[in-house]
């Protein structure tokens, strides 16, 4: 698993800690890339920006999207990903506390293959985070790059 990767893109801090420390305890040996609002996770997954000549060619084995982000929503993020071939087929897993129909319906509808609700409770999230992580980077076959 080492030459996969997981970005996250969290603004909240302590969302982004409980992510990052709850995949790297329960063993995701996985390179985990984070960003902290819609417009670095495009510079990443694109190559620009900060990230200008990075490898684009080495896309996330799949990406925890938060809906709520700064400068760029998620959905926003998410359209963009499904609009460039780079990014196109890349696993899109919305991570966001709203349980509104209408935000689940709008994450489907522009291309999320998940939708997962953030729970209040401690071992509830670690839980989640930890079935998502066994199928993205252990179940689930994406084709190879190129």
């Amino acid at each position: 698993m080492k030459h996969k990767l997981i970005l996250v893109v969290e603004d909240n801090p302590d969302h982004l800690e409980l992510t990052v420390l709850t995949l790297q305890e329960h063993g995701v040996t996985a390179e985990i890339v984070v960003a902290l609002d819609g417009a670095q996770a495009l510079d990443f997954l694109f190559g620009q920006g900060s990230h200008a000549g990075r490898d684009t060619s080495r896309q996330p084995a799949f990406v925890l999207l938060d809906m709520k982000l700064p400068k760029l929503s998620g959905l926003d993020v998410l359209r963009s990903m499904r609009a460039n071939p780079l990014t196109a087929i890349v696993p899109v897993v919305m991570l966001t506390s709203s349980s509104e129909q209408s935000d689940i319906l709008a994450c489907y509808q522009s291309g999320a293959n998940s939708f997962v609700r953030k729970p209040v409770d401690f071992g509830d999230f670690t839980d989640k985070l930890n079935c998502l992580q066994a199928y993205w980077l252990g179940a689930n076959e994406c084709p190879a790059p190129g």
